[in-house]
């Protein structure tokens, strides 16, 4: 098992959670503000490699994302922030504790439109240009084909254009990217997302499972908003269908003893619909309130 030099004098190493989270890049940047959200205080000087939680047993080890998963498999940090497409490229033996919701993404064989390609075995002896040459092989070995793989770092999109490659494996958003070289999506190998992983040993349990719940709390909450409305009380089993909040909803009478108030929490994407429901039985003083943390 790797181990890492003592973070700062004084300090035993192993007494500390140590948790990698992404060096830089969107994802370092997301993962900072679901820390800090989740009441994680630290201060990162001058760019450097660790950091120390403030009022919890944590060390922070800012790392190169793709290599989380194997420093994680490897014991060299207990958890990490990461791709679980960057855990399955890596082969990564670690456990998904939480995913974020956030980063999703599709990993897909695309190849130019002009090309009348329809399944990804036709690539069977084509060159390929990926970031993912351990998942493009094993998902080409599922169709009965192999390909000359070229693997790079970094964007494969020109790939084609310069020459390199008959077609490319990538992660796919939008698919603006895609349009603007001239490609379409052949066949998709999987779907993936930010996530929190785990070693194995389970070394700090109690500390692992304390972040687990922090953070649960912060996605959990970015998922709902809070719904505050009056209803007449003769319409209140009505109300209660269209918001049945995540276990139920919170009743309160009002003055008037035909009138009652409301709250509950209703999924953000679904908020607007929702106002208009009750609008049209009768409810009134609609508001939506966002929910920053929340244990559940």
């Amino acid at each position: 098992m790797t181990t890492l030099a003592p973070l700062g004098s004084g300090s035993d190493p192993d007494s500390f959670l140590r948790l990698g989270i992404p060096s830089k890049g969107r994802l370092s940047e997301l993962a900072t503000g679901l820390l800090n959200q989740a009441g994680l205080s630290f201060r990162r000087q001058n760019r450097g490699l660790f950091a120390r939680v403030s009022g919890l047993p944590i060390d922070l080890i800012f790392l190169r994302t793709d290599d989380i998963p194997t420093l994680c498999a490897e014991g060299a940090i207990d958890m990490g922030i990461t791709g679980s497409d960057l855990v399955e490229e890596a082969g990564a033996n670690v456990e998904q504790r939480m995913a974020f919701g956030v980063g999703r993404c599709r990993l897909a064989f695309c190849v130019p439109d002009d090309e009348d390609y329809t399944d990804a075995a036709q690539l069977d002896g084509k060159r390929i240009a990926t970031s993912f040459p351990h998942v493009t092989e094993q998902y080409l070995a599922t169709k009965n084909a192999k390909a000359h793989l070229v693997s790079l770092s970094g964007s494969v999109e020109a790939m084609i254009r310069l020459g390199v490659a008959d077609a490319i494996v990538d992660l796919v958003e939008t698919g603006s990217t895609l349009a603007a070289n001239r490609l379409r999506i052949l066949e998709e190998i999987g779907h993936y997302e930010t996530m929190l992983i785990q070693n194995g040993t389970h070394r700090r349990k109690e500390v692992a499972d304390r972040l687990v719940s922090r953070l649960e709390g912060v996605v959990l909450a970015r998922d709902y908003s809070l719904v505050e409305y009056n209803i007449p009380r003769s319409q209140l089993a009505e109300a209660e269908k269209i918001t049945p909040g995540f276990n139920s909803p919170t009743i309160n009478s009002l003055e008037d003893k035909d009138w009652c108030a409301i709250q509950v929490m209703v999924r953000r994407g679904e908020v607007v619909e929702v106002m208009e429901r009750l609008k049209e039985i009768g409810a009134s003083g609609i508001f939506e309130m966002t929910i920053n943390n929340c244990r559940l």
